[in-house]
């Protein structure tokens, strides 16, 4: 009775570990580059796509871009609240070494060993671009890194995980019947560096590069766009991730990452207008309608967004994604977008609201 209660012990433990709590959000958030402007409205932006991330949400967006822009300047940084209650806790001097710290895995690893069960996020993303109706084409990279300590006193009580993508991308778009009808197709030479992996918070992490899974792949995201010429101007929008099927080559010792799921989006929106300066864009849109992240809570893929905009120079966000209320607000002009973002995800497994992960961000683009 002993043995078999052991050797039970041990497979649940096996199991627990090989599954980590930490990982990327992708059946909610599939886009490889994020915009501040569509986590406000909950990730809702398959029909209000309209400006360089549509080439990432939906490419058919392009067709709906007002102005030609060229911003080389296209930066957009987030941390979430266990980042900054851990890096920020103590005095100033404290502080300011934590915050230092906190851009290391290791140095990550020993903020957090003091601060157990809170989750540090961090993520920087660059979108340098031209984009322009029909076309647009630049540069991503896009660093993000999780980490949390479950319990400081066993070996694998550290989880974290690292992704770095970085790549050229092109995008194209055309429209049918007076624009009634939008198509687009995008393609990124994805260069992606990850690890996911468990260590002991009490030691020293040295992580060589040969330890990250390497690969490149030509990811292909394909969307459609249907705008009906009526009031409030209903639209429906379907969008597909890695359209091709793609998996990583020319991976590293290590190996290379796992494939990108092929996920399928949809999405609803209507546009009323408000007044002669001021529209109101009310959208719902399901991510992953094809099922590929099953363990995922159906529930956590509907999302709901709003946008209200005054002369289309001044925004205001608020949505609904992953289960959990998100709000934002805008600036926008030819040569300047600034946008501040709060939004959460959820870190459970399959539950629905089980557990808030709160994060800020703030995207800053700039050009002609």
């Amino acid at each position: 009775m002993k043995k078999s209660f052991l050797l039970l012990t041990i497979i649940i433990f096996s199991i627990t570990q090989s599954a980590f709590a930490i990982d990327f959000e992708d059946a909610v958030f599939p886009e490889l580059a994020t915009s501040g402007r569509a986590l406000a409205m909950g990730n809702a932006y398959l029909s209000k796509a309209d400006d360089a991330s549509s080439a990432f949400y939906n490419p058919a967006g392009l067709g709906t871009v007002r102005n030609t822009h060229f911003h080389i300047s296209n930066f957009h940084f987030e941390v979430n609240r266990g980042l900054l209650s851990s890096g920020t806790g103590g005095t100033i001097s404290d502080a300011t070494k934590n915050v230092s710290k906190m851009f290391s895995l290791d140095g990550t690893r020993e903020v957090l060993k003091n601060n157990v069960g809170k989750i540090a996020h961090s993520r920087f993303h660059m979108l340098p671009n031209f984009t322009s109706r029909f076309f647009s084409f630049g540069y991503l990279l896009s660093k993000r890194t999780r980490a949390v300590v479950t319990d400081a006193t066993i070996p694998t009580g550290f989880e974290y995980a690292d992704r770095l993508d970085h790549g050229p991308y092109a995008a194209l778009n055309i429209s049918l019947f007076g624009g009634i009808f939008k198509a687009g197709i995008s393609t990124i030479f994805l260069n992606r560096k990850e690890l996911i992996g468990t260590a002991d918070p009490a030691a020293t992490l040295s992580v060589g590069s040969n330890s990250y899974k390497k690969g490149n792949a030509f990811i292909s995201t394909v969307g459609g766009r249907i705008t009906l010429p009526i009031v409030f101007l209903p639209t429906f929008s379907a969008t597909l991730h890695n359209a091709l099927k793609q998996d990583f080559k020319n991976g590293s010792t290590a190996g290379v990452p796992d494939s990108i799921k092929q996920s399928m989006d949809v999405g609803f929106s209507v546009t009323p207008q408000m007044g002669n300066a001021s529209r109101i864009h009310l959208e719902l849109d399901y991510k992953d309608l094809s099922n590929q992240f099953s363990t995922v809570s159906s529930k956590r893929k509907l999302l709901v967004g709003m946008e209200l905009d005054f002369s289309r120079i001044f925004f205001v966000r608020a949505g609904l994604g992953d289960g959990f209320g998100s709000f934002g607000l805008g600036v926008k002009s030819q040569k300047l977008e600034f946008d501040i973002t709060t939004y959460a995800v959820d870190t459970t497994a399959a539950s629905f609201r089980g557990h808030e992960d709160r994060r800020f961000a703030l995207s800053l683009s700039s050009g002609f």
